[in-house]
């Protein structure tokens, strides 16, 4: 082995460590603050120069979907069971369950939800699936008469959005709370119990806020 790659080896080999640590780092930095927290204290806990970490992750959406793949690898891997689930209410119900779990997990997968991110093309194929698989879950129930049959897909964003905010809300007091608020609203949705609403679904533009935050 020639003096070059004898050093050039190590080198990678350093590289590939300081990017795992500030993988490591970041999952556990994001899943306590959200997809807002601080790069800097990441870059410290993984023991690296702040400028180590741009150099690994450029932007702070290179390194939230590099730590969020293992959450979104369980969220898809929990979608494509529930998907495949043969009773139209039973895959509707496993579909919430799953991702309602995952959010759980997770405040930066829980603010993901809840945002667009323009301009990227990776998280809108992420966001434009999920849309496809709520359209899918949702569609199925309410072909069999199992959902109340005006329940559109930005209602299920806008529960989205609400668990979002009682997760952040019961974090630490009743982290299992969701399970009974999911509970209520599945039942809600039967379509047995389906009486007239006083207000239309959410267009998509009004599911579209100022801040960037939109629907699937």
């Amino acid at each position: 082995m020639s003096t070059v790659e004898g050093t050039q080896r190590p080198r990678r080999r350093d590289a590939q460590e300081r990017r795992d640590r500030l993988l490591a780092a970041a999952r556990r930095e994001f899943a306590v603050s959200g997809v807002d927290a601080s790069l800097e204290r990441i870059a410290r806990d993984a023991s690296v120069a702040i400028g180590t970490l741009y150099r690994h992750f450029p932007t702070r959406l290179d390194l939230l979907l590099a730590a969020l793949e293992p959450r979104l690898r369980e969220f898809v891997d929990g979608s494509e069971r529930a998907l495949k689930i043969e009773d139209p209410w039973e895959g509707f119900a496993a579909y919430l369950e799953n991702l309602f779990r995952v959010q759980a997990g997770d405040r930066g997968f829980n603010d993901f939800l809840s945002r667009r991110f323009p301009g990227n093309a990776h998280t809108e194929r992420i966001h434009d699936e999920m849309c496809r698989q709520i359209d899918d879950v949702l569609t199925r129930a309410q072909q069999a008469g199992r959902v109340r049959a005006d329940l559109r897909r930005a209602d299920i964003v806008t529960l989205i959005w609400s668990n979002g905010r009682m997760i952040d809300a019961t974090r630490t007091g009743a982290p299992q709370s969701w399970r009974r608020q999911l509970a209520l609203m599945l039942d809600a949705y039967r379509a047995e119990r389906a009486h007239p609403l006083p207000e239309p679904p959410l267009s998509e533009e009004q599911a579209v806020r100022r801040d960037g935050t939109a629907q699937h």
